[in-house]
């Protein structure tokens, strides 16, 4: 006898972990897992079938905006849940580096606001993307969150991350856990994950409190990329979770860590 599946649909998300973020300041939801690839079904499911399309905050070592192989293969949100959760595992990069411009083509980001130091090879250099439906996508890129809550207070010419911030509806944070790793100049191929006071420095520089406030008013989820090969390895990555977690969680958003 076939018996209905009454079960949240969040648990067919194999791999994501969503955690209810109660009595702190922004985002009441995060999701949490391994490859980066799986923000694009999270980020479905926490902004739904319908609304405006919401400016992605990401915090990364990377820039993961190479553009995917099979544009016209990305499905539109409209596909439903677990279109975008099967797009995500067996279309996209394994490298995790496509995901934010395969989010753009589903409807589900339309700006972005960046900040990462480092450039895949193919990754789109410009400052709007336009998708394959005709929308065009502003890409806004800076290296700290120093220097956008600086371009936030104080914009300079050119500057757009007040701009973005003003403009968007509703806000996606996605952070990856190697934004807080630096290469060793000894040797490149070793991952050194920062200490907790740098987190807590590069997170929460002086100054940067109007313009968390900004982001944080419009926060509907928190999507947290833990990418362990890129963090030094399972262990490591561990540990540098526990030290971000108390920044991000307990710091900035002001709730318990997970």
């Amino acid at each position: 006898m076939d018996m209905e599946d009454d079960s949240p649909s969040h648990l067919r998300l194999a791999g994501v972990i969503r955690l209810g973020l109660g009595g702190g300041r922004g985002p009441a939801d995060a999701y949490v897992f391994d490859p980066h690839r799986l923000a694009l079904p999270s980020w479905a499911f926490a902004l739904g079938a319908s609304g405006p399309p919401a400016l992605l905050v990401t915090l990364d070592r990377h820039l993961d905006t190479v553009v995917p192989q099979r544009l016209e293969a990305v499905p539109d949100r409209s596909a439903g849940l677990k279109a975008l959760d099967e797009h995500a595992r067996w279309a996209l990069d394994v490298r995790n580096y496509d995901h934010i411009l395969a989010a753009m083509e589903a409807g589900l980001v339309g700006d972005a606001l960046l900040v990462a130091r480092a450039r895949p090879r193919g990754a789109f250099a410009g400052d709007t993307y336009v998708d394959t439906r005709g929308r065009p996508h502003r890409l806004v890129v800076v290296s700290t969150v120093d220097r956008a809550a600086e371009a936030w207070s104080h914009p300079a010419p050119g500057d757009a991350v007040r701009d973005v911030l003003d403009a968007a509806p509703r806000v996606l944070l996605d952070v990856d856990l190697d934004c807080f790793t630096s290469l060793s100049d000894a040797d490149p191929t070793t991952v050194l994950p920062w200490p907790r006071s740098i987190i807590r420095e590069f997170l929460l520089p002086e100054g940067s409190e109007p313009f968390w406030d900004a982001v944080l008013r419009k926060t509907v989820a928190l999507t947290l990329a833990r990418e362990p090969h890129h963090c030094g390895g399972l262990l490591a990555s561990g540990e540098l979770f526990r030290d971000v977690a108390e920044v991000l969680f307990r710091e900035l958003l002001r709730t318990e860590p997970p």
